[in-house]
């Protein structure tokens, strides 16, 4: 009879704290703390990513070109060369493409 009694208190008591929190939330039209941090901390991950990754594509089809230019005729060296360049700009095409549906996904959720 003990433990049905501490069962129901914990069982309500978790009830009214969610539904606090619950009612919190949408009257002030927030989200909270931890949510809105983790928000902020994928946004600027993103920002970052495409901040970097277009000098990285830069350097690798420059890398790759550089291959290929001077490869004296070496088949293995111009293929490896070509397949640095389709695969920098593959990279980065699909970091673009990422960019854009995050964005357009973000726009549609406001």
């Amino acid at each position: 009879m003990k433990n049905k009694k501490l069962f129901f208190i914990l069982f309500t008591l978790l009830l009214f704290i969610s539904l606090f929190f619950t009612l919190y939330t949408e009257s002030f039209g927030a989200d909270p703390k931890l949510i809105s941090t983790l928000k902020k901390a994928f946004e600027k991950i993103e920002d970052w990513l495409v901040k970097i990754a277009t000098p990285a594509a830069a350097v690798a089809v420059g890398t790759g070109l550089l291959m290929k230019k001077f490869s004296f005729g070496d088949e293995e060296k111009i293929r490896t060369g070509k397949r640095l360049i389709r695969g920098s700009l593959f990279s980065y095409a699909f970091i673009l493409a990422i960019d854009l549906v995050l964005s357009a996904i973000e726009s549609l959720i406001k």
